[in-house]
């Protein structure tokens, strides 16, 4: 069995949504001192590669802890739809691809391959990246998809403003994963998953390991 990586390295450089404090790494033991080496981490949990709970954006929706361990792995459609700053993938998009390829099922997972992880690091990574538009959500609502994922770093576009396809997901129950790395080197329209997040109690959010299994 072989393991991709699909997560993004944590780390002080690494680029934080706006207003979001960013990662800090506190030393706090040494060896030499205290008899072992370790560290205080601060980050929020929507950084980095990160699995939304519903809760994010419904106040009676799951929380991060609540999420049904049958989620958090199977196989997910891989959906191949490169856009640049700004860029929505829209309802008639997803549907052509279901004709090319298959229909999406309700309660399966459904993955974005964007192409915006190129501009990590760069300026317009959160201000002008790709997104759902909002027909595309509910599309994806009504079929009952219960996990959309992204190398975009957030589902909504980056000038989508109120987050509408936030909204309409985590209404409908979903998790998003989003930050997600490697997807280029994924081949076919499918692939097996396992995203783990932490159990954090009633948090929004969580850091996650995402893998593919290839």
């Amino acid at each position: 069995m072989k393991l991709l990586d699909l997560t993004l390295d944590i780390s002080e450089d690494l680029q934080v949504f706006p207003g979001t404090p960013k990662v800090r790494m506190i030393p706090w033991n040494t060896l030499r001192h205290d008899g072992n080496n370790s560290e205080m981490l601060f980050l929020s949990p929507h950084t980095g590669t990160h699995m939304d709970a519903p809760y994010h954006f419904c106040d009676d929706g799951l929380r991060i802890h609540q999420i049904p361990m049958d989620r958090l792995a199977g196989e997910a459609a891989l959906l191949d739809m490169r856009r640049g700053p700004g860029g929505r993938i829209t309802r008639r998009d997803i549907a052509e691809w279901e004709e090319r390829h298959h229909a999406i099922a309700g309660g399966s997972a459904v993955v974005f391959r964007t192409g915006w992880h190129d501009h990590l690091g760069r300026d317009d990574y959160f201000a002008a990246n790709p997104g759902l538009s909002e027909d595309a959500a509910e599309y994806l609502a009504a079929r009952g998809v219960i996990l959309v994922g992204t190398d975009s770093p957030s589902i909504d576009a980056g000038d989508a403003g109120s987050f509408p396809a936030h909204q309409i997901l985590a209404r409908s129950g979903a998790v998003n994963v989003e930050n997600l790395a490697n997807l280029e080197r994924l081949e076919g329209e499918s692939f097996r998953y396992v995203i783990l997040p932490l159990r954090i109690m009633d948090a929004t959010a969580s850091p996650v390991r995402a893998v593919a299994i290839l």
